[in-house]
């Protein structure tokens, strides 16, 4: 199966259903499959051989992904917010191709041999033109490329992941009920295109006939006027837009009355953040998603059930299980292996690999990482006895002091637990003597004053004195990306900037 055929089937089952838009006068499932069928047609027909986006969220999404499926050519999203010279970098990687920009984007990117341009409404334009005949939705091969999703580029060159049709569609047919949303349901998206969670929103909302609500860029005013307006019902965050969207809805005290269910990923979420969402949104089902580009979105769910049972229990270790990403999918397998490729028990630590038909490993041009099936994620982590999986960090990230491994992650997990510590990050910057010194960053609740010291004695009285950081920064904020992942490259080189010099 393909993309294209996804939509075809929901336009056949739930033709009438608003599947894009506003609540009135959006565009119909059916609409939406004849808009997409005109875009392939005028897709397949523009020079080169990949349809790549640099836009804002809209509209256009669904269209350029679907219609690049029927036109038979890779779609893919690039991240707008890179420089200049960042940009026409992807850009002219991705030649031949054409390339559907928002506004100010043809002018940043100028003249790129091989590149066709093509704008956001003269692509909207195109699917509304009932001249242009519509492509084939079920022509095509499974195995051909139907996104290519460049890497965030923290460390090193942006790598182009490869995911094909069968990846995609196995992930969205082995989670998704087909037809399975109620007709009032309505998804909010606020993660941009070039995130694999933005891919997968569309698919799996198309999929069970749920409608898509798009807004350009996140600010939290604005994603809560749209939640509330727009009766929402279902929402995908990173852990950084939630507090903020918290912020909001403590402040003026008008909930989210639709929000039914939200979904949270794409970095580690703090737990006083998501118990105080619990607390604010009583009503709302949260599920905690855990998967990366390379495996098609999810591979792991901490569902409703497991955060309200964490939440109200008393028992240590289910309480745990909300720093958890839960239990893996039943489509896929996992399992936590040693340095040497070898499966190591419950509650040891090791590299998380996973296997299943969603699971791509592969690059353009630099082929598949696969292992008899198996990818290795490069993320650390445990299962525990009951099968629920916990993620510490990057392998990269780890810290060698004086020839001791030392993980991030369980550092920032004990300072983010001292009440005054909004968020926390711990790096290795160079020591002469040890290796690496450890060093952290963190960010105090609004209000709270809170000393380095003091910290330290904090974590020292929970973790060995190796792990206790030597030098802490309290400061405003860390840096993210637009995606929630922490740029650890950005902050290790300010961190070192400040306390490079041996301590004394």
């Amino acid at each position: 199966m393909r993309l294209g055929m996804l939509l075809q089937m929901a336009a056949d089952a739930m033709g009438e259903r608003t599947a894009l838009g506003s609540r009135s006068g959006g565009v119909t499932m059916a609409e939406l499959a004849e808009r997409a069928g005109r875009v392939g047609t005028v897709l397949a027909g523009l020079p080169g051989e990949r349809v790549a986006l640099v836009d804002l969220n809209s509209e256009a999404v669904p269209l350029a992904l679907f219609g690049a499926s029927l036109a038979d050519k890779p779609f893919v999203p690039i991240n707008y917010r890179l420089t200049d010279d960042g940009l026409r970098d992807l850009v002219r990687r991705t030649a031949p191709a054409t390339v559907i920009v928002g506004e100010g984007i043809a002018e940043r990117l100028g003249p790129i041999e091989g590149i066709d341009v093509l704008t956001r409404q003269e692509l909207l334009d195109l699917a509304v033109d009932v001249d242009i005949p519509l492509a084939d939705p079920y022509a095509g091969d499974s195995e051909s490329i139907a996104v290519l999703l460049y890497t965030s580029g923290t460390t090193g060159e942006p790598k182009a992941a490869v995911l094909r049709h069968r990846n995609l569609v196995s992930y969205i047919i082995s989670t998704v009920e087909f037809a399975g949303a109620d007709e009032d349901e309505a998804a909010i998206v606020s993660v941009p295109p070039y995130h694999i969670a933005g891919i997968s929103s569309v698919l799996s909302s198309t999929y069970c006939g749920r409608r898509l609500v798009y807004v350009e860029t996140f600010e939290p005013p604005t994603w809560v006027d749209e939640v509330r307006s727009e009766r929402v019902t279902h929402a995908m965050v990173v852990p950084t837009m939630l507090n903020r969207i918290l912020d909001v809805v403590e402040g003026d005290g008008g909930g989210l009355p639709s929000l039914r269910a939200l979904s949270y990923g794409g970095g580690p979420m703090p737990l006083a953040v998501i118990e105080r969402a619990m607390t604010l949104l009583p009503g709302v089902g949260f599920v905690n998603a855990y998967g990366l580009t390379e495996t098609s979105s999810t591979i792991a769910l901490l569902g409703p059930d497991d955060h309200r049972d964490a939440f109200a229990s008393d028992d240590p270790a289910v309480r745990a299980r909300l720093a958890s990403v839960g239990q893996p999918l039943p489509s896929v397998e996992v399992s936590i292996r040693d340095d040497l490729g070898e499966i190591v028990g419950p509650s040891s630590r090791g590299e998380i690999w996973v296997r299943g038909e969603q699971v791509s490993g592969e690059y353009l041009g630099r082929g598949d990482d696969l292992d008899d099936g198996w990818f290795a994620t490069r993320d650390a982590g445990h299962l525990d006895g009951a099968g629920y999986l916990y993620v510490h960090g990057r392998l990269d990230d780890v810290i060698v002091r004086g020839g001791e491994n030392l993980s991030p992650g369980e550092i920032e997990t004990v300072l983010v637990e001292h009440p005054s510590i909004e968020s926390a990050a711990v790096v290795g910057i160079p020591d002469t003597d040890w290796g690496e010194r450890v060093v952290a960053a963190v960010v105090p609740v609004e209000g709270a004053t809170v000393g380095e010291e003091a910290l330290r004695e904090y974590v020292r009285a929970q973790l060995r004195s190796t792990r206790t950081p030597e030098r802490i920064d309290i400061r405003t904020e860390l840096p993210f990306n637009e995606t929630g992942k922490l740029l650890r490259r950005v902050l290790r080189a300010e961190l070192e900037a400040k306390f490079g010099s041996p301590m004394t």
